[in-house]
């Protein structure tokens, strides 16, 4: 089976890094920092939401492929994907200025382990299944 669902999801995560790589390029210029954080507050809040974007997606994008080659329910897919989707973008939200939304990082961070831990379960579950 050839994955359709989860790309279309994978996409739009796809074009979120994009900005967010981009971000992080405007503030190294802006700050002129050429590598690390040069001490800047600035370019290190962004590349940590930026490396945090990197650390988790491609582990829940990977699980939620498995998912979908699995044959698991479209419906479930698209919850998931819709769910991390919007996680991810609260995450950005929450850490977007200085003063962060400490509520919404910390509910976008859980909820972004939720589609992870159900993603990991249900490919375990089903592999168990066809053994």
């Amino acid at each position: 089976m050839i994955p359709v669902i989860v790309p279309a999801y994978a996409a739009v995560l796809a074009i979120l890094y994009i900005f967010l790589s981009a971000r992080v390029i405007r503030s190294r210029i802006s700050e002129r920092v050429k590598i690390g954080t040069g001490g800047s507050r600035i370019v290190e809040r962004r590349m940590r939401i930026h490396a945090n974007f990197a650390e988790y997606v491609p582990l829940a994008i990977v699980l939620l492929i498995v998912m979908e080659m699995q044959g698991r329910p479209s419906l479930w897919l698209h919850i998931l994907c819709i769910v991390l989707v919007i996680a991810r973008i609260g995450h950005v939200i929450a850490l977007w200025s200085d003063k962060e939304i400490f509520p919404l990082r910390v509910a976008s961070v859980f909820t972004t382990f939720v589609v992870i831990a159900a993603a990991s379960l249900s490919v375990l579950g089903r592999a168990l299944q066809m053994w």
